[in-house]
């Protein structure tokens, strides 16, 4: 059976251990979708990093949940929330610009590599 409350006492029994591993994870999966929209690798690898990188922020956003629901309002709660509010956008502005047939940001780049080169 499913328990909401030993769950929450997990989360909050090991923040730091949690947190030590979604902050760098939400960062470096939010920031490898970013680099597959201009390097345009396959849908499926694209795909994957992106439900991976809304995951751990959605496990984080349930983290801080488990805090406010015991009260603890404080900056790292807001700090945490933020980051991982701007992960889920960032990874949801990934899908919508991979369904386009060029990127701004692609071509953004390949612009700048044609001045450097000229």
């Amino acid at each position: 059976m499913f328990d909401i409350v030993s769950l929450g006492e997990f989360s909050r029994s090991h923040c730091i251990g949690i947190c030590a591993f979604l902050v760098p994870a939400n960062l470096l999966t939010t920031l490898l979708s970013l680099i597959f929209v201009v390097t345009k690798p396959p849908r499926f690898q694209l795909l994957t990093s992106v439900m991976i990188g809304i995951s751990f922020a959605m496990i984080l956003l349930l983290h801080v949940a488990s805090w406010w629901i015991v009260g603890v309002v404080k900056s790292p709660t807001f700090i945490l929330l933020a980051l991982g509010t701007v992960c889920i956008g960032l990874n949801s502005w990934v899908i919508m610009q991979s369904k386009q047939d060029e990127p701004w940001l692609s071509r953004m780049v390949k612009r700048t590599a044609i001045l450097k080169l000229s």
